[in-house]
């Protein structure tokens, strides 16, 4: 079947998680349904409505929120005087399960898209009593391959728009870790240097798609480049915050007994390490589910019905 309706939230509200943030949430569907929540990408990229269609509105309480930095969640990323210092997988890990607190949640479902699957992923690994089961798209592990893929790899498959990206840093710094370079200008007192180093970061991410888009309206947003690429380079130069390379794949054994779902595009770049499938031989109860001509993209057709079928899998019965 296709994505269900659109729906609106029946409640929402900013949550405290200290150190000077606030984390925006909100819950729909069913009060007295089966918990779900949901982890957006990016990092730095919030959700969307979108992201609501993925469940049965009458079988599911469906909870979505931005992460710290992110969306509706303040301060933002976008704003140079942010700490970023606070906003590690640490702090997200923990910001998860205040909220489950807070909304009485006992264990839920966790949905992941690319970013928000690595998130979960660990999640789940740091609080299996929580998860009771997972699906994952555009999956990632937050691994230095899945960076040196993304910032530097690529470039032989789109060398001219590569060039141009590696050419947004300084002479000396062209060969090396190119997420750290640009996070060092993302954080540079003079906002010339931040739009120019923001729009670099996000005209390259359009580039690398298998049939690039003319345009990403949310890119055309200033505030939502400062925010987005300060925040993904801010995890990406430093291992995702996991203490360490790999992590995720490591530790993948202690999810058995966590059922899950991860389904992933053919034409997904990150297939070129062969992730999705490390992750699922090391996961017992996993299943993955190739879509053909589909990219990094939850939305894409065939995609998006594959994640639909998964919630009705684990919807109640």
């Amino acid at each position: 079947m296709g994505l269900y309706p659109d729906i609106e939230p029946y409640d929402h509200g900013m949550l405290d998680v200290g150190d000077g943030n606030r984390v925006y949430w909100e819950v729909c569907g069913n009060p007295l349904g089966k918990p779900a929540v949901v982890l957006h990408g990016g990092p730095g990229s919030g959700c969307t409505p979108f992201f609501r269609r993925y469940f049965d509105p009458d079988a599911y309480r469906i909870v979505l929120l931005d992460q710290r930095g992110a969306g509706r969640s303040t301060p933002p990323a976008s704003d140079p005087a942010t700490d970023m210092g606070v906003n590690t997988m640490k702090h997200l890990l923990a910001d998860l399960e205040l909220l489950r607190r807070h909304l009485a949640v006992e264990r839920w479902l966790v949905w992941g898209v690319s970013f928000g699957s690595v998130l979960g992923l660990r999640y789940a690994q740091t609080h299996p009593d929580r998860v009771s089961e997972l699906v994952l798209t555009g999956v990632a592990t937050g691994s230095r391959a899945e960076v040196g893929l993304l910032t530097r790899g690529l470039g032989r498959i789109f060398p001219e728009a590569w060039e141009t990206f590696r050419a947004g840093v300084p002479e000396g710094e062209r060969d090396g870790d190119l997420a750290a370079a640009y996070n060092r200008l993302l954080e540079s007192p003079d906002p010339e240097v931040r739009a120019r180093a923001a729009r670099s970061w996000t005209d390259w991410e359009t580039a690398c798609e298998p049939a690039p888009p003319r345009s990403v309206p949310r890119y055309e947003d200033a505030a939502f480049r400062a925010g987005f690429a300060r925040t993904v380079t801010h995890y990406f130069a430093h291992d995702h915050w996991l203490g360490g390379d790999e992590v995720v794949l490591r530790d993948a054994p202690s999810l058995a007994g966590i059922p899950g779902v991860m389904v992933q595009g053919s034409l997904d770049f990150g297939n070129l390490l062969g992730t999705s499938w490390r992750l699922q031989r090391a996961w017992s109860g996993s299943e993955l589910i190739l879509v053909d001509d589909a990219g990094h993209n939850a939305g894409a057709r065939g995609v998006a019905e594959e994640l639909v079928s998964a919630t009705d899998r684990f919807r109640p019965s």
